[in-house]
């Protein structure tokens, strides 16, 4: 009788809905939640304007995740992630001091400085064997000593080049800010290569067993190696599009980052150990994000008020299936 009856509920489920994973359903059902609450305190937080808004406040995030989530995927953490985003924006910003030239290569410069960032704890994690916590906070520490070093502790002079600025906040798509085509950009490319490439797939094995995945013949040393150079890449990447969102860089500016970008990498249903997830997910995590602070903001509640919902929030879903062992 019990399989007849589990029969019978699976052929009352949609073909198309049994399939879904249930952490990022409970992410995109928060979302419409906030997006009904936003609109009772405010009218204006379902318009179209307001809403592409904090689409582009997203993409920020979102950048910055998605290497997160390669990270994580492995079952690996990255807490480099603050500086990498200071350092990846200050490169950037310094690089146009040095005239049309540098201009033109502030952008890739800034990536690079983040990539090398990370390649240093790639090569730390897969072939020293230190535990990324470990290594990633040291390097944070670093890159935030050579930063205030490079700034002499004050507020950077360098500006954002013109490219940085139209590439955070121009519009190459009538109606579309750059920051969310490049999202999603990085956002097409993550779920190619998640899903159609070896490397993708490495991943996830990685994160089930690594053990395992060597012995089936994974360079497991590279393929961790190269999660967190690109970890680092799209750290900086996000630094860079901060910097020309607000037209310089400052000190601190990645601090923010850190606890959303793996809280919305594990909201979205990847598992902290590694082994399971999908791009979807994180990006309903980002968005998640994003609405929550944006929320908070439009009831002007005070900043540690913020803070404890905030949290409170992330820990309950995280209680709801972040504890949940990957199949």
């Amino acid at each position: 009788m019990s399989e007849d009856a589990s029969s019978m509920r699976q052929l009352r489920i949609p073909t198309r809905l049994r399939g879904v994973d249930p952490a990022v359903a409970t992410a995109f059902g928060c979302i419409i939640l906030l997006l009904l609450a936003g609109s009772i305190y405010s009218p204006n937080f379902l318009s179209p304007d307001y809403l592409l808004q904090q689409l582009k406040v997203a993409s920020f995030l979102g950048v910055i995740a998605t290497g997160m989530m390669a990270v994580i995927l492995l079952g690996q953490i990255d807490l480099s992630v603050p500086w990498v985003v200071t350092s990846g924006a200050m490169m950037a910003c310094a690089a146009t001091a040095y005239g049309t030239t540098g201009s033109v290569l502030a952008i890739p410069f800034g990536i690079f400085c983040g990539a090398a960032i990370g390649l240093v704890n790639g090569l730390a994690v897969a072939y020293l064997r230190i535990p990324s916590m470990i290594i990633t906070l040291a390097t944070n520490a670093v890159a935030q000593g050579l930063m205030v070093v490079y700034t002499g502790g004050f507020s950077p002079q360098d500006s954002a080049s013109p490219a940085m600025r139209f590439l955070a906040t121009g519009y190459t798509i009538p109606g579309l800010p750059n920051g969310v085509l490049v999202w999603l950009c990085v956002g097409l490319a993550a779920v190619f290569m998640l899903t159609r490439t070896t490397f993708g797939r490495s991943l996830y094995a990685i994160g089930n067993r690594e053990r395992a995945a060597y012995m089936s013949g994974i360079d497991t040393r590279r393929i961790t190696l190269l999660a967190f150079v690109i970890s680092g890449g799209l750290s900086a990447l996000g630094g860079v599009l901060l910097a020309g969102y607000a037209s310089k860089a400052s000190q601190s500016m990645g601090d923010a980052y850190l606890l959303p970008s793996i809280a919305a990498v594990v909201l979205g249903g990847t598992h902290v150990l590694g082994g399971k997830g999908s791009y979807l997910g994180t990006v309903a995590g980002v968005i998640l994000i994003t609405l929550l602070q944006s929320i908070l903001s439009v009831m002007q509640i005070e900043e540690a008020g913020r803070q404890l919902i905030y949290g409170a929030v992330i820990i309950c879903m995280l209680l709801l299936y972040g504890r949940q062992k990957p199949a």
